[in-house]
């Protein structure tokens, strides 16, 4: 096993001293990072390598070179923190907060779990059988099964990152209002005939005893999560902040606009139909977002297409269709999907 950067072990108390010492230096060195990118990236790109001023390949060099440091600083940053909080919320804890919860608070509990507990395309199915088993509603699990992959940790960070505290907050809120109708929709339509039948014959299998974690046991499994997280989507962040560089540089102001501005009406359902067979992650499509954004698309549009692509991603449609039958994953793209568009239309009208 790989040897973690920041070791577990705490047998006295000077050695939490030098760890907290060491997170502390750390926390300084990506301060004073961050604080230089933006000088930085100007200094490369016009004056190491001569570029002229607002010329397209200096703009799009330029935005390059500052907002790939840039996001994958923020990453580091929040998947840490954000790692530390999903150190008290394992999977069955997750079950046991849920279990016993009826429609409307359950469905609201879950929808917020989902933004703190880990989850992926491959753990959707261990995750619904177990829920299952534990009596939890099906649309109390379809409530967390939203939320945890569309509000998740690169998403939020990266929105927060590009657009600011509002916009981040903006679709924090939105997110868990589409987890909590669509839960509550695909729960009052009694659709558990729609589940495949094994998935009800499984019995619930024992769980452990729960873990005691120490300060440096939870700080090593952060660090972990950073690199492996980070080691993961660090490709998409550099191919999706290098196809918005391009749209930054060369594409129109008035093209974007005239398809994805405000006054395109059809423009929401067009980027939702569009993002629901595509397959990314945040990491690949907010860089994309936020170039078309700069370009005069509208905010409401381009959120919509991001959440179809991160929310109902075909590999989590597939790997899903070995718990649900067809009909129930048609009804849950669809409610989805409708909640997306309308959330895109009212995102064009607030803002």
């Amino acid at each position: 096993m790989e040897k973690s950067l920041i070791s577990t072990q705490s047998p006295h108390p000077s050695t939490d001293l030098r760890l907290f010492g060491s997170l502390a230096l750390i926390a300084l060195a990506w301060i004073l990072a961050y604080k230089i990118i933006l000088p930085l990236s100007i200094w490369l790109t016009y004056s190491l390598l001569g570029l002229p001023l607002g010329s397209h390949l200096g703009e799009s060099i330029a935005f390059f070179l500052y907002d790939v440091p840039k996001i994958l600083l923020l990453l580091s940053g929040m998947i840490f923190i954000i790692s530390i909080i999903r150190t008290f919320f394992s999977a069955e804890r997750t079950r046991t907060l849920l279990g016993g919860k009826h429609q409307g608070i359950g469905n609201i509990l879950a929808a917020m779990l989902g933004i703190v507990t880990p989850f992926c395309s491959c753990s959707a199915v261990p995750l619904f059988i177990g829920f299952v088993e534990s009596g939890i509603p099906l649309g109390v699990t379809f409530s967390f099964l939203i939320a945890a992959p569309i509000i998740n940790e690169v998403a939020l960070v990266m929105l927060w990152g590009l657009f600011g505290w509002r916009i981040a907050g903006l679709f924090i809120v939105s997110g868990l209002a589409i987890a909590i109708l669509a839960g509550l929709v695909i729960g009052h339509l009694n659709l558990e005939r729609y589940v495949e039948d094994f998935v009800w014959k499984m019995q619930a299998g024992g769980s452990g005893p729960e873990e005691k974690l120490t300060w440096a046991d939870r700080i090593h499994r952060a660090a972990d999560s950073v690199k492996e997280i980070v080691k993961k989507v660090w490709l998409y962040v550099v191919i999706g902040i290098g196809i918005g560089a391009i749209i930054h540089g060369y594409v129109p102001e008035s093209a974007l606009t005239a398809i994805m501005g405000k006054q395109a009406w059809w423009s929401v359902p067009a980027a939702v139909l569009l993002g629901v067979p595509l397959y990314s992650n945040a990491a690949g499509v907010i860089p994309i977002v936020s170039a078309l954004i700069e370009k005069g698309a509208a905010l409401g549009t381009v959120l919509a297409f991001m959440m179809a692509v991160v929310g109902l991603s075909l590999p989590e449609m597939i790997i899903l269709r070995r718990v649900l039958k067809p009909q129930l994953i048609a009804i849950f793209i669809g409610t989805v999907a409708t909640g997306i568009i309308l959330t895109g239309y009212l995102f064009n009208f607030v803002i």
